[in-house]
């Protein structure tokens, strides 16, 4: 069992469509050899994208991904990088910082960048995301950066993480965005109803979702919502003879928009229930089963 690649917007790159998310890895407490053997149980899989940011593990996950790849170095070239700028939290490993705040500024931008490339230990970063919109945001500054950072060859395509459709629109027509990562899942479907994966479709591009199981609330919590989901996630998994998140992650990789899904878990058995799901293609009746358990009521 594999999951398959797609290409996720005109003009490139191909990914997979599960992606391993790595923002925990700092809580995972493996070792780097461990962390090594995760990362090549994951492409046995046929998992190829991994998903970073500098903040993730409060600055130190990309380091604990560079740790693992330099014990093996010629993984790299099986890979697709995908990390994240311009949040700014307030750390110890970021003393200068004040306040939590957003820089999208072109110096950030850059030097960001080249950081990352540093704590992960390689040449190029396939795809940089700006991860949160914003207020201050200077369409003309965003691109400058990315050309200056893709002419020099450190990352080769750009998007954005939680736009809505009026600002990955007014990036977009400065500079070409392959991808947008968003808050999607049977708790949060949002993007469902407000235009944003209408223009991912519009612009033939694949989203990447994230909290695809809601942070495990799916899961746990006791909500009237998330219990009538489960309640239609458990038919369905016995049904179809498959784990119940397998089901609700089929549900988002059904959307003609052909989202990438995410995982957030260090364990090989979660990941191939993620995979798992890209094999089950649910009919109308099912996904809409799940979409009126998650609104509370039945279509118009």
């Amino acid at each position: 069992m594999q999951t398959p690649s797609q290409l996720i917007a005109p003009q490139g790159p191909t990914f997979s469509r599960i992606v391993l998310g790595l923002w925990r890895m700092g809580a995972w407490d493996m070792s780097p050899q461990q962390r090594l053997t995760f990362l090549q149980q994951a492409l046995e899989l046929g998992i190829t994208t991994i998903d970073q940011a500098d903040i993730y593990g409060d600055y130190q996950s990309e380091a604990l991904l560079g740790e693992a790849l330099a014990l093996a170095p010629q993984l790299r070239e099986r890979l697709q990088i995908v990390t994240k700028c311009g949040i700014k939290l307030v750390s110890q490993a970021r003393p200068s910082h004040q306040i939590q705040h957003y820089d999208t500024s072109r110096a950030h931008i850059i030097a960001s960048a080249e950081n990352s490339l540093r704590k992960m230990h390689i040449d190029a970063i396939d795809v940089l995301l700006i991860h949160r919109p914003d207020p201050l945001m200077d369409a003309d500054e965003i691109a400058e950066a990315f050309l200056a950072l893709q002419q020099s060859g450190k990352v080769r395509y750009f998007g954005v993480s939680n736009f809505t459709p009026s600002q990955f629109e007014l990036l977009a027509s400065r500079f070409p965005l392959v991808t947008n990562q968003l808050e999607l899942s049977l708790l949060h479907m949002t993007p469902l109803h407000d235009g944003t994966l209408d223009l991912c479709q519009r612009q033939r591009i694949a989203p990447m979702i994230w909290s695809a199981l809601a942070g495990g609330r799916l899961m746990s919590d006791s909500g009237e919502q998330a219990q009538r989901v489960r309640l239609v996630l458990a038919r369905l998994a016995e049904e179809l003879n498959v784990a119940i998140s397998t089901v609700a992650l089929a549900w988002i990789l059904r959307h003609p928009s052909n989202p990438l899904v995410l995982t957030g878990s260090g364990k090989i058995a979660a990941i191939r229930e993620a995979v798992a799901a890209t094999e089950l293609t649910l009919s109308r009746e099912q996904w809409f089963s799940l979409w009126c358990a998650s609104a509370g009521k039945n279509v118009d």
